[in-house]
């Protein structure tokens, strides 16, 4: 048995819809119903009655819903304590970034800080974008930085976490130059003549913004999807490699468009098919004069002090806006 199956049953006795709860825990609809069945095996009994609607917990649900929080609730008390002794004497501030963020916009971003800051250390834990999310939930991590969308929005609760804005990307079609300089692959593309499209795997935050922008094109794109991975990272080496065209933020191959290896794919001058998002540092809100967090860990002074200047500089840009 696996805690997330604990986590999603959770989800899914609060929300009591299989698709509200799959969109929360960034997974497809399929895959989220095959976690509460592995649970249910698991359980050896049913723990949904899905005769009705909205979703009601069997008696059996009922009693393990409330098991899961208690056990929850002692894993992550457990996870903060261990955490605070294998940590105690040393200042380090703990980031959870999603992959794409973290080979991107993060070690520019630190650079950054080092000339305007001062010097920190730093702990990146790279992740997906739901257990980057997690760990700011369970306390595991200072800050959170994460890409933002009012199509796409995290849910987290504003009187717990508060939030600043780091910048923001844009999010376009891109393709390998051809010996004339033009992209090898054009968009939209024909009916009868899809272009190759490499996609990010389904649930992946920045496919589901994809999603997203082909759904709201004014004109028909016809792509044909021939491959797909979690990582923009993982789109741009098969973009480079002339495989077809990927949606790639373009913090991740600033380098790329400079050296001329990949180009805009859609027709000069155009500006569709493209989506800016906001990038987001996220902290879970200090409790009293001590800072004292909900969870039991003392917030750091190195992190405190980071974000009284990231707080800041976004109070000087906007008035210098």
């Amino acid at each position: 048995m696996e805690t997330k199956w604990l986590e999603d049953f959770v989800s899914l006795a609060e929300t009591r819809s299989f698709s509200r709860s799959a969109q929360l825990r960034h997974v497809t609809q399929p895959a989220f119903s095959r976690r509460i069945q592995s649970l249910e095996a698991w359980a050896g009994t049913d723990l949904v009655d899905r005769s009705s609607y909205p979703t009601r917990l069997t008696p059996a649900g009922e009693t393990l819903y409330g098991q899961s929080l208690e056990m929850l609730q002692s894993l992550q008390s457990t996870r903060a304590a261990l955490r605070g002794h294998s940590s105690a004497g040393q200042d380090f501030i703990e980031f959870a970034v999603p992959h794409t963020l973290a080979f991107t916009f993060f070690p520019a971003w630190v650079s950054n800080l080092r000339e305007n800051f001062g010097g920190m250390k730093s702990r990146l834990i790279a992740l997906n974008v739901h257990d980057a999310v997690m760990r700011l939930v369970e306390g595991s991590c200072d800050l959170l930085i994460a890409y933002h969308h009012a199509s796409q929005p995290f849910q987290l609760d504003s009187d717990r976490y508060e939030m600043v804005s780091l910048g923001e990307e844009i999010v376009a079609p891109y393709a390998r130059t051809n010996a004339q300089g033009e992209p090898q692959f054009l968009l939209p593309g024909r009916m009868d003549a899809p272009l190759p499209y490499l996609g990010y795997a389904p649930g992946a935050y920045l496919g589901l913004m994809v999603d997203q922008i082909l759904k709201e094109s004014r004109n028909a794109v016809h792509l044909d999807r021939v491959y797909e991975t979690d990582m923009a990272e993982g789109l741009k080496a098969m973009a480079l490699e002339g495989h077809g065209i990927a949606f790639l933020p373009q913090s991740a191959i600033r380098k790329e468009l400079q050296a001329k290896k990949l180009v805009s794919a859609t027709p000069p001058g155009s500006n569709a098919l493209q989506a800016t998002l906001e990038i987001r540092a996220y902290r879970e809100r200090p409790i009293g004069k001590d800072a004292q967090r909900s969870n039991g860990k003392t917030t750091k002074s190195a992190a405190q002090a980071l974000w009284a200047y990231l707080i800041s500089e976004k109070t000087i840009g906007n008035q210098r806006e």
